[in-house]
C-alpha cells in the first residue's frame, strides 16, 4: 500500500507576509487558533517545537510536537509533525509569497506513513486552521472551530 497522498492548501490573506508569518509563529496568536494550547519553540534548524496543554488528567501533554527543519521569515518555515507521543512524524511546509494586496500562503503536509492515524484528523484540521488564521489576521476575531 502506498503511502497517504500529500496535502496541499493555498489561501490567500490580505495582510503583509510579516503579519502572515506573525500569525503561524506567534505565542499570543496560537493560543487563539487552537484554544489556549501554548506553543514553544526553538526558532531554528534542529529546534524543538510542541503545542502543549492540559491532558484528560488535567496534567500538562504535548498535543503536536516536532522539529524545526527549516527557518527563513517571512518565507518559509519547515518542521517535522508528530501528534501526541506517536513514533510517526511527517513534515508541514509553510510558504509565504507577497501579492499586491494580499500573501498567498501555501501549506504542503507530505512525508506520511502509511499506518500514521493522524491523516485523516490532519486533513481535516489544516482548511480549518487556516481558515481561522485568515479571520483572525483579516478582523482580528476569530470563530470557534467546531
Amino acid at each position: 500500500m502506498a503511502n497517504p497522498t500529500p496535502m496541499s492548501y493555498v489561501f490567500y490573506i490580505a495582510a503583509s507576509p510579516e503579519r502572515v508569518w506573525d500569525g503561524f509563529v506567534s505565542k499570543e496568536s496560537n493560543r487563539v487558533l487552537f484554544m489556549g494550547a501554548e506553543l514553544e519553540a526553538e526558532w531554528k534548524p534542529g529546534g524543538a517545537m510542541a503545542w502543549t496543554g492540559p491532558g484528560a488528567d488535567g496534567k500538562p501533554m504535548k498535543y503536536v510536537q516536532g522539529e524545526v527543519l527549516r527557518y527563513d521569515p517571512p518565507k518559509v518555515l519547515q518542521y517535522t509533525f508528530r501528534i501526541g507521543q506517536s513514533d510517526l512524524a511527517s513534515r508541514v511546509s509553510l510558504e509565504l509569497i507577497p501579492e499586491t494586496e494580499a500573501t498567498k500562503v501555501t501549506i504542503t503536509h507530505d512525508q506520511w506513513d502509511e499506518g500514521d492515524s493522524a491523516y485523516a484528523a490532519t486533513a481535516d484540521g489544516w482548511p480549518r486552521i487556516l481558515s481561522r488564521l485568515k479571520t483572525l489576521i483579516e478582523t482580528g476575531k476569530t470563530f470557534r472551530p467546531h
